[in-house]
């Protein structure tokens, strides 16, 4: 049955906790991520990852690795698909539904390019406007053909993933995110459309992991978390843990694989478990939402405010990123270590946190945010 409020943003009481509580966390994820990438000048290993030498930076790059590296995204893209579906159910009409989905992800496209451009060429957003655009021609498939569909693009993500980050450990160049390394803020300008018009490749498993959260998002699984959801949250963080960790043993030197072949399948399956991980991710923080109920203290109320406000807190995360670590900037991605920068990810992400927080009291949305839904809604 189709609802009949009709397609318009969802009010702050109409909220759900679990997906704003996982976006908060997950964004502690994204900033650890995102921040390695902005290291440079030494050799490069597995994933375009700097080599460490000392022990306190190789199990820091390993843990990073094992649990961080290509998770996040697939969680923040099974959000978004479930984000999707929700929005899908307020419709008026189907041509009212694809209306406003697909001016939502056009507009997301475009924040990312801009993004993309001025800050941070390894832009999500713009790849979450592209899946968008497929998934508004999918929303009245059935689950099965949804399911389907999830686990064939598995096989192209295996060999996407084997081929594109199977560069040979202990390399001087960079084979991904040159504008990173360059000290001409020129140059870095110039290769950064380059770089994010290639992005794409290294990340194709969101749309597997956005075509479940459509499926989730029918049912409703993360408001109401079932078996199904408490099996997620257990066995998908230990998939991913389990697909993750030879390859981040291989990538900090505590296990020698040098074969090419061994990479590549090491680089497959950490890609493919990355999914499971980051769906395992999102129930696990269902279930705790589900526990937490209304029941919301300052921590809560604070990671759920940045969730609410999460592609703000994002590109916040960029600027400061830009400010302190690229060569053309301060330059510390030449001297900080993957410890170091995993700590100056984390203060990061809390600043944002605490932005978050202060915004929420003072009855502000992000600035992102606002300018998304009234792009995305026509006015009245």
């Amino acid at each position: 049955m189709v609802a009949t409020l009709g397609s318009r943003p969802v009010g702050e009481g109409e909220r759900q906790l679990a997906p704003d509580l996982a976006r908060g966390v997950m964004l502690a994820l994204i900033a650890v991520a995102n921040s390695a990438a902005y290291l440079y000048g030494r050799p490069y290993g597995l994933r375009q990852h700097i080599i460490e030498h000392d022990l306190p930076g190789r199990v820091t790059a390993a843990l990073s690795m094992t649990f961080v590296d290509g998770r996040a995204y697939p969680m923040f893209a099974a959000l978004f698909g479930y984000g999707m579906a929700q929005i899908w159910k307020r419709r008026r009409d189907d041509t009212e539904g694809r209306r406003v989905l697909k001016r939502r992800s056009l507009w997301l496209l475009a924040f990312g390019a801009v993004h993309a451009v001025l800050l941070f060429s390894g832009d999500v957003l713009g790849i979450y406007g592209l899946v968008g655009l497929a998934l508004c021609r999918l929303l009245r498939v059935r689950d099965r053909t949804l399911l389907v569909l999830a686990g064939a693009w598995l096989v192209p993500v295996a060999l996407l993933s084997a081929f594109a980050y199977s560069t040979p450990n202990g390399t001087q160049q960079r084979t991904i995110f040159w504008s990173l390394a360059v000290e001409d803020p020129l140059t870095a300008l110039a290769l950064r459309p380059i770089e994010w018009l290639i992005s794409p490749i290294g990340m194709t498993g969101v749309f597997t992991a956005a075509l479940l959260g459509v499926w989730a998002g029918r049912r409703e699984l993360l408001a109401v978390p079932d078996r199904l959801v408490r099996r997620a949250a257990v066995w998908g963080p230990i998939a991913g843990a389990l697909g993750g960790l030879p390859l981040a043993l291989a990538a900090t030197g505590f296990l020698g694989v040098d074969e090419p072949v061994a990479v590549m399948a090491l680089n497959a399956v950490h890609m493919v478990s990355g999914i499971a991980a980051g769906l395992g991710y999102a129930a696990l923080i269902a279930l705790l939402a589900r526990r937490i109920g209304a029941r919301r203290g300052l921590v809560v109320s604070a990671l759920s405010a940045c969730g609410k406000r999460s592609m703000t807190c994002y590109l916040l995360q960029s600027v400061v990123f830009v400010a302190l670590l690229p060569p053309y900037t301060l330059g510390l991605g030449g001297q900080l270590g993957s410890a170091a920068t995993v700590g100056l990810a984390v203060a990061t992400w809390a600043a944002t946190v605490a932005v978050a927080e202060f915004m929420r009291r003072a009855g502000m949305r992000g600035p992102a945010e606002t300018l998304l839904r009234r792009l995305t809604y026509p006015r009245g």
